[in-house]
């Protein structure tokens, strides 16, 4: 089953448009679906960051992101999404998928502010910010990058097309399978646009069904192109739960509490946990033999990918568990030779179960036509993540310092409290 959609070249006529609730990545509802079951009151706020300091952003663009933002208050969950939710995720609760029948996006809660350049006014930064109940603002996250992504390479940065993206497609996902990489596609958020992100999946499903080797398509991120496509829909737990949870608990016991009142909440179903929130020796410390018995796979998502996998069998080791009946799965900007690479060493190492969710490789990897065709155009390098809880400021250390985000103070009183080098 492919696509019908025509792929000459960007639309810059029509605005943009939210296609479905579903388009997001499914982490997203199963973490709402905890914050309804534990935090409902709770007040959040979310802030965007561009890591890219050098690359400025036309006023314009600005602009019509910001109209864009009225689209997402026509978005509400159908009843044909309901069911197949029902279906495919049956971890959702009846009352958790009534409330997200009910949920409408809130604009009124997104502040965007430009910030011109001294050089030149119509050129800048922009700061965009969420606010309000934590169980609302969970569902910006993902389909707000995604749109200001699609904007900025529709009307601001139109020296690219669409030509050869399903064959790259093809010919990617035919390397990671002729290699035996199991992966998934993690390419919502940071995607050039919707059409990119569905002609890479058509070109992915193709390979996969010529292929003879038909276990290399896990599934993806993105349940709305899960539906779709009749692909497993991929997703269990992202850093923000941590944070906030953290941040609720004045960070004592954070890991091991949020970890807890998951797998209350999930059980086995969705036991895939990030290590890397406030940084992987700081996860190990309370991820004790219990819950490493408990929790099926560990996802590595930065710092020293290759350090990851022997340092999580010695961890596994320690605690007198069998490692090979362990999972792991990368997640931090992956292309095919760092893919092969730790597959082969998962494979050195025991761990069998080993797999990739793949993004910006996939969903965002274009050439200038100025080029013709042979230079690179760059995608927006950009993150939005939870930055208070109740007004207690949150933060996420990481294993590789450039990814640190929260305010400098709060960073340092958390890397003090957990005894993490300051530098």
């Amino acid at each position: 089953m492919t696509s019908n959609i025509s792929v000459s070249v960007p639309d810059v006529q029509s605005e943009f448009k939210v296609v479905s609730i579903l388009d997001t990545d499914l982490y997203k509802f199963t973490m709402q679906q905890a914050v309804f079951e534990y935090y409902p009151t709770a007040q959040a706020v979310y802030r965007f960051a561009h890591r890219d300091k050098n690359r400025q952003l036309p006023k314009a663009c600005i602009e019509k992101f910001k109209r864009s933002l009225n689209s997402f208050a026509e978005v509400q969950l159908k009843q044909d999404e309901r069911i197949w939710l029902q279906d495919k995720c049956n971890y959702f609760k009846p009352n958790y998928l009534d409330y997200l029948q009910s949920y409408r996006f809130k604009p009124e809660q997104i502040t965007v502010n430009f910030i011109p350049s001294s050089n030149d006014p119509a050129m800048g930064s922009v700061e965009i910010e969420a606010r309000g109940l934590w169980l609302e603002t969970i569902l910006w996250e993902v389909p707000l990058m995604a749109c200001l992504s699609e904007i900025y390479f529709r009307y601001a940065d139109q020296d690219w097309d669409y030509t050869g993206q399903e064959e790259q497609a093809i010919h990617k996902a035919t390397c990671l399978f002729d290699a035996r990489c199991t992966f998934s596609d993690f390419g919502t958020r940071r995607r050039r646009s919707f059409l990119a992100h569905d002609l890479v999946l058509s070109g992915i499903i193709k390979s996969r069904d010529a292929h003879e080797w038909k276990d290399g398509l896990f599934g993806t991120s993105n349940a709305y192109f899960a539906m779709r496509y009749n692909l497993n829909t991929i997703g269990t737990i992202a850093h923000e739960w941590f944070m906030g949870i953290a941040a609720i608990c004045n960070y004592k016991d954070a890991t091991g509490t949020a970890l807890d009142l998951w797998s209350k909440l999930y059980g086995e179903s969705l036991s895939v946990t990030l290590t890397d929130t406030f940084s992987t020796e700081v996860f190990y410390r309370e991820f004790d033999s219990i819950r490493a018995n408990q929790w099926k796979a560990l996802r590595q998502d930065s710092g020293d990918p290759k350090a990851f996998a022997p340092r999580a069998k010695q961890m596994y080791e320690e605690r007198g568990i069998d490692h090979t009946q362990k999972g792991i799965i990368y997640s931090d900007a992956l292309d095919f030779n760092k893919a092969k690479a730790l597959h082969d060493q998962c494979q050195q190492l025991g761990f069998t179960k080993c797999s990739f969710g793949i993004g910006t490789w996939l969903t965002n990897d274009f050439k200038m036509k100025s080029s013709g065709y042979k230079e690179k155009s760059k995608a927006l390098n950009m993150v939005i993540k939870l930055g208070s809880i109740d007004g207690k400021e949150c933060v996420k250390i990481s294993d590789e310092i450039t990814k640190n985000t929260g305010v400098p103070e709060a960073v340092t009183k958390v890397k003090e409290t957990y005894q993490i080098p300051l530098s």
